[in-house]
């Protein structure tokens, strides 16, 4: 495997309990018009899983866009620690995992093994650590021993976990994961719930799958029509029927 440097970046270290991402006012309209962010505020500190949950077109996948860069609105948005602007994008796109909804929007290369050294071989490390990280990632999804299989060819299940340890790789500090259990069958799922319980990140997970909320995360934001509507412990959240019933979210 060639070995290509480039300049690395080295994300600040934070302090415990610090937050992790702050979201101050940030409005955000496509070009056609459409209104998708309106006045968010969010606070994140460091450790917190969080279930970002709402109806379709609420704006949850908008609002995650705007956590590494992908999108920019108006308003104030910090990730650790850093406001995110121009300067400052390339240390916050290795602090901030981006998974998406379809792994194959993240997969791209030949193999497994290439997908997931990607982002390790443009942060200028060694190719030891490169092999390093890999396999470490690889670990963690408990895919080892894929390194050689061709993406394209696994199962949903396969990718979704592939598509994370290509984040994972990359020793983001926060992971944002839009919609991980989606098309997975009861096995995959109860799989992938595994391991985003054992991974010790900070987590923003958009998700229509309530039930895994309300195992996995001890705080939940209901979005809906490009607004924070509430925000609030779980459990709490999810016996209020006339609040998932207004924002077209059924109880569990």
């Amino acid at each position: 495997m060639p070995i290509t440097h480039s300049s690395p970046t080295t994300p600040p270290a934070l302090p415990a309990e610090s937050t992790v991402i702050s979201i101050k006012d940030l409005d955000f309209s496509y070009p056609d018009g459409h209104i998708a962010l309106q006045s968010i505020s969010l606070s994140i500190k460091e450790g917190e899983k969080i279930a970002l949950v709402g109806p379709n077109g609420a704006g949850k996948s908008t609002l995650m866009l705007h956590l590494n860069g992908i999108l920019s609105g108006r308003g104030d948005l910090e990730v650790g620690l850093l406001p995110l602007n121009k300067q400052n994008l390339p240390v916050i796109r290795s602090l901030v995992g981006l998974v998406f909804q379809n792994p194959d929007d993240q997969l791209f290369s030949p193999t497994v093994f290439e997908d997931v050294a990607f982002g390790p071989l443009h942060m200028g490390l060694s190719e030891d650590e490169v092999y390093a990280r890999v396999e470490a990632a690889l670990a963690q999804v408990d895919m080892r021993g894929f390194e050689n299989r061709l993406s394209h060819h696994l199962s949903t299940g396969q990718k979704k976990r592939i598509a994370i340890a290509t984040v994972l790789s990359m020793h983001p500090q926060i992971l944002v994961l839009d919609e991980p259990s989606a098309g997975l069958d009861p096995r995959a799922r109860r799989g992938l719930i595994e391991l985003l319980r054992e991974l010790p990140l900070t987590m923003l997970v958009s998700t229509h799958d309530l039930r895994m909320a309300k195992e996995l995360f001890p705080r939940m934001v209901i979005m809906d029509e490009g607004k924070i509507v509430a925000d609030g412990e779980t459990g709490v959240l999810l016996k209020d029927e006339g609040l998932l019933e207004k924002h077209g979210l059924e109880g569990v």
